[in-house]
């Protein structure tokens, strides 16, 4: 480059001495190649020598295109002429993959900025060229981890245009990739969501973050190419690449799972529609023994037999009350216990002739998870120990009788309680002579629970058995 030249250069780059047009140079990051309008390299810093292999007085007076391989060189020479009538900053070779060719002949990837300078000798180009080939390699690798996925792989930049997807977006949603690189993600949902999926979007980049799109939402929706819909389940994850923040949604057909669930929901409703129906027959039957035990009694005139075949159609009605409970409840599981004690306690108070008003009842239930066995097991516990109340703890007076259920930390608690006359202190429970107290403790046992029994001012019987037992 003529001294001429090279002051008009340092004048336009406001530089004042070629000390520091070469500082200028040398400080880039990037290798710096200048050319005139005749396509002759003017002027190069140390970077270009690295980056090309070859000496700066090899490359000055050269046409550039030295620096291009031998089959593009042609097209490069009119791409050149092109930028000089109308020169403006901008990248080189947008859309495409530009390619550098070294002194030994071997290639590498390029990323080029061109800027026009216009000095009074003419106007010259700054060409900033970057080896990307680390970076080309790193999206290579990108790509065959997202051809690789098992579920339609698409990224989208912060404009809402989708810069990549991957062979299972093609065929998921019907669209060539070359259809969709370019385009809003719109595209690929449904009309009637569009506008609200813009505003979800910009909400996202707002504050990205992995996690599941539409959380809370059944079910997300897609559109493909014929403008058929499916249902999908799609994750979002945010990276950072040279445009800017980008987001990655793997998208999930989710069709055949739905089916599924369609399916094993009409098989469920059909067992809960059956198992409603056992439920049903069993309480009928239970009903039908106990109408059958109701006329045994008319026949009986024994003060003891009449007892005993109370108790036991007492015990039948108990268990029938629950079933008719489960038939009638939500959730085949589980019944109202406060609902179901009240139930059979107050069916007690009608079979011994008791009224309510000379003995009073409380029913204090939480709503513990029983299960079914668990829940049989205390309904009988009850029935045996206020029916005890109800016949030996007010003889001849008033008073009154309550029945707790309560979760006490890893414990399920049920006391019956009373201010009556009290269990005589010769009453061993851990031996009960009688069939009620014989069949309480055996349905301890059954819930693998242990009874206390505390004997000041009446009687509080309590039952203690592990939350577990109770499911």
């Amino acid at each position: 480059m003529s001294d001429d030249g090279r002051g008009e250069l340092l004048s336009s780059l406001g530089l004042s001495s070629p000390t520091a047009l070469e500082g200028f140079l040398e400080a880039a990051p990037d290798a710096i190649v200048v050319v005139d309008r005749a396509g002759r390299v003017v002027i190069v810093n140390r970077l270009t020598e690295r980056l090309f292999g070859y000496t700066r007085d090899e490359l000055v007076g050269q046409p550039v295109e030295l620096l291009v391989p031998d089959r593009y060189r042609a097209g490069h020479v009119d791409d050149r002429d092109r930028y000089f009538a109308e020169p403006r900053t901008r990248p080189m070779g947008a859309g495409r993959e530009l390619t550098g060719q070294r002194k030994d002949g071997s290639e590498f990837a390029v990323e080029i900025s061109l800027s026009p300078l216009r000095t009074e000798a003419g106007t010259l180009v700054i060409s900033i060229i970057r080896d990307t080939t680390e970076q080309r390699q790193a999206e290579a690798r990108f790509r065959g981890l997202l051809e690789s996925a098992p579920d339609g792989m698409i990224v989208v930049d912060r404009a809402g245009r989708i810069v990549i997807v991957n062979g299972q977006t093609e065929r998921l949603f019907g669209y060539a990739r070359e259809e969709l690189i370019g385009q809003p993600i719109e595209v690929l949902v449904p009309d009637r969501y569009q506008e609200a999926h813009v505003a979800h979007r910009d909400g996202y980049f707002a504050a990205p973050k992995t996690r599941p799109m539409g959380a809370g939402v059944s079910s997300l929706t897609g559109r493909k190419r014929d403008g058929t819909e499916l249902p999908v389940e799609i994750s979002l994850s945010p990276m950072h690449g040279s445009e800017g923040l980008l987001v990655t949604a793997a998208i999930r057909d989710i069709t055949d799972r739905k089916l599924v669930e369609t399916r094993l929901r009409s098989s469920l409703q059909e067992k809960e529609v059956l198992l409603k129906e056992i439920h049903h027959r069993v309480k009928n039957n239970l009903q039908i023994v106990s109408s059958m035990l109701n006329l045994q009694l008319e026949q009986l005139s024994d003060p003891k037999a009449l007892e005993l075949f109370k108790e036991s159609q007492a015990r039948v009605r108990s268990i029938a009350l629950f079933h008719e409970k489960l038939y009638q409840s939500r959730d085949l599981a589980r019944v109202d216990v406060a609902e179901y004690l009240r139930g059979l306690a107050t069916g007690l108070f009608a079979t011994y002739g008791v009224s309510p008003e000379r003995i009073a009842l409380a029913i204090e239930a939480e709503d513990v998870p029983l299960g079914v066995d668990a829940a049989i097991s205390c309904g009988l516990i009850v029935n045996e120990l206020v029916s005890n109340v109800l016949k030996h703890a007010f003889p001849d007076r008033a008073g009154r009788v309550r029945v707790r259920l309560r979760r006490e930390g890893d414990e399920v608690a049920l006391e019956v309680e009373d201010d009556g006359v009290g269990i005589p202190e010769e009453v061993d429970l851990r031996a009960p002579g009688t069939l009620g107290l014989r069949l309480v403790c055996i349905l301890t046992e059954q819930v693998r629970g242990r009874i206390s029994l505390d004997r000041r001012g009446g009687a509080r019987l309590s039952i203690r058995f592990p939350a577990g037992a109770a499911a």
